[in-house]
């Protein structure tokens, strides 16, 4: 048998935070050690931070991540290590690899395939390397050179090869030809963002490279919010001979994790030889080699295979980590948001208190304080410091949201206070009066009237937030983001969206699944009833006005399937009005010509807002924001005549 302990680290590093990345590499290296790893790779471009965006064009990141290196090069003794950084290669910048053994930097292998669709931009700062090629660049800080490019490396008898994130993902991947090369282990130094199932994919590819290339195979991935708006789930794999043997924790509120196991290479070479390859035979592949002058002994830990989670489960941990690092890595004393008592502020508020409580059980005392050391309070946090909730109620609020606003401030322990702003929306709507020089009226005037509700209730959580050094949420989900249903500095206001790339059904969804779980791996909040209980209402006309969101748009359910095959799917809206009779059949031609030409005119008068919008987590590949998933004019035809053979459908259909 030829045993070698493999591993894959995870890290929350920060872009450019040069202290704390590398003291959270050299961590997890002292962790790995203490394994008895032999092989350890770490996430891609895990020194300077994934999300350095444009800085990576800067000189002083190149430079800085190679000091960086150097510095931890004496750290891999007894130890052979792949760490992520950009590299400067004759005036041009890559995504690298570097191997190092021993204390010595082999090699640099540099990505082939660059990540450039949806919340990626790669080739915006990166070159891609070509297959095959190889070069040669000075130690910025000596006097020798080293190789780089498309390296394999031969490390005491152990090929190995890469596949740096993206590289994985294409028909030609690296790996192909790998098997031809008689490799023995395939490196995947990942930063590959969450989204709900790409885990199982992730599983898929991994397996099936390990199964087809006959080789041992560690991927290793980024955890938490890094960069502001990307949560990565941590996930690393290591398999070998077709099957995974060992899996991370994701949504790890810890800095960094080592996944290792001990893997029997001489079953994939004996698998090499039965479909006829050889270890003896090579094809001419570049190949960087070094001697081990040491072997390891240590007892493999316990295995820790991850459970299947349910999308609620994996939307509570991704977003509740999300909310950890936004808050921490801003230095944030906690949260403020206007609880309305209904679904999304509900949402937001039980979201923190998640995010409380795994953190309470995975880190302790002691760890949130070490990693909330600039919090100037010795004293134990408590929901209260962390979150402050404010229901704000005119003369539309209805008792029963405001009692649901307070059992749930009650139930996730926040601070809590009732304010009545009835006097300032009458305040402004005098003063509009008096320059009118009319009464304002809601026959006429029913957008003006609403709208300076929702933007009253504005300045008063900003200014608890700036006393408080807190971060102010808003809690416009992504379905209302869609078709413009919020207010422009209203409750759009906020520094960050929580639930801005979530859609509305799902949240109901959730608050549902939170009443009546089990809270094996999420905690349960049965209070959330009061909400569950509630239709959803802006409250901002008279009561006697009935007002339902729904009505005011179309059922959730609806305009969530409509927004997937509009935007996700790219369907124009005479074919989205086919789907839509195929699908909702006991809705009448008219509901469903109706909804579609809701839909497209609400989407494309209201793209300046989605271009306002604060901050949100991506979750899904369904989200809406330019920023970084979906681009579409902000001055366009809103589908004129597109909507004109909808209508002419619904009056054929209803005829017939």
């Amino acid at each position: 048998m030829n045993y070698v302990r493999l591993a894959a680290g995870c890290l929350n590093q920060i872009p450019m935070d040069w202290e704390g990345n590398t003291s959270r590499i050299a961590r997890c290296l002292e962790e790995a050690r203490s394994q008895g790893v032999e092989i350890l790779c770490l996430p891609e471009l895990c020194i300077s931070g994934y999300g350095c965006e444009d800085q990576f064009l800067s000189s002083s990141v190149t430079e800085e991540s190679w000091r960086r290196l150097k510095q931890l090069a004496p750290l891999t003794a007894s130890m052979v290590v792949s760490l992520g950084l950009p590299l400067n290669v004759h005036g041009r910048v890559y995504n690298a690899a570097a191997l190092l053994c021993d204390g010595r930097i082999l090699g640099f292998y540099l990505k082939q395939n660059l990540a450039r669709d949806g919340l990626h931009y790669e080739p915006r700062w990166f070159r891609a390397w070509k297959s095959g090629e190889t070069s040669m660049i000075p130690d910025a800080y000596g006097d020798c050179s080293y190789p780089v490019g498309d390296y394999l490396f031969d490390v005491g008898g152990i090929l190995i090869g890469y596949e740096i994130c993206e590289d994985a993902w294409v028909a030609n991947r690296p790996g192909r030809r790998y098997c031809a090369e008689s490799v023995d282990l395939i490196l995947n130094p990942s930063a590959s963002h969450f989204a709900f199932g790409k885990d199982r994919i992730r599983e898929n590819f991994v397996t099936d490279a390990s199964r087809s290339f006959s080789v041992a195979y560690i991927y290793a991935n980024l955890v938490g919010n890094e960069a502001g708006r990307i949560i990565y789930d941590g996930q690393c794999l290591i398999a070998s001979h077709g099957q995974i043997v060992q899996k991370g924790p994701r949504f790890t509120f810890r800095d960094h994790s080592v996944t290792s196991a001990p893997v029997d290479l001489d079953l994939n070479r004996l698998a090499r030889r039965r479909a006829g390859a050889s270890d003896a035979v090579r094809s001419g592949h570049p190949v960087i080699t070094t001697t081990l002058a040491w072997k390891n002994e240590v007892a493999p830990p316990p295995v820790c295979f991850q459970e299947n989670w349910c999308r609620e489960i994996e939307w509570a941990r991704a977003i509740s980590l999300g909310l950890w690092d936004y808050m921490r890595k801003t230095r944030s004393r906690g949260f403020v948001l206007s609880l309305s008592g209904g679904a999304d502020s509900t949402a937001s508020a039980v979201m923190v208190w998640v995010m409380w409580q795994l953190a309470r059980r995975e880190l302790g005392g002691e760890g949130i304080r070490s990693r909330l050391d600039w919090w100037d309070s010795s004293a134990a946090l408590q929901m209260r410091d962390l979150l402050f909730t404010v229901y704000q109620k005119t003369s539309n609020s209805g008792a029963e949201t405001e009692n649901a606003a307070r059992v749930i401030a009650e139930a996730t322990g926040a601070g809590h206070a009732v304010w009545d702003v009835e006097e300032l929306v009458v305040a402004y709507r005098k003063l509009a009066e008096s320059s009118l020089s009319r009464q304002l009226e809601w026959e006429r005037d029913d957008l003006a009237l609403q709208n300076i509700q929702a933007r009253v209730r504005s300045p008063g959580p900003w200014m608890m937030a700036n006393c408080r050094g807190a971060l102010f949420l808003t809690t416009s989900n992504r379905s209302e983001a869609s078709v413009g249903y919020a207010t422009m500095d209203g409750d759009t206001s906020g520094g960050l969206a929580p639930l801005g790339g979530t859609d509305k059904a799902f949240l109901l969804r959730w608050l549902r699944w939170m009443e009546t779980q089990d809270g094996k791996h999420i905690p349960s909040m049965p209070a959330v009833k009061v909400v569950n209980d509630l239709e959803p209402t802006a409250e901002l006309r008279p009561a006697s006005h009935a007002q339902k969101d729904e009505q005011d748009l179309m059922p959730y359910m609806v305009l969530d399937q409509i927004e997937r095959w509009a935007i996700r799917d790219k369907k124009s809206p005479v074919e989205i009005y086919h789907l839509g009779r195929a699908v909702f059949r006991e809705a009448a031609p008219a509901d469903v010509g109706g909804w579609v030409i809701r839909f497209f005119s609400l989407w494309s008068r209201n793209q300046w807002k989605r271009e306002r919008l604060a901050p949100n987590f991506h979750v899904d590949d369904e989200n809406v924001d330019p920023k970084t998933w979906c681009r579409f004019p902000i001055l366009n035809s809103g589908f004129a005549h597109e909507l004109s053979q909808v209508r002419e459908l619904v009056e054929a259909d209803t005829r017939s």
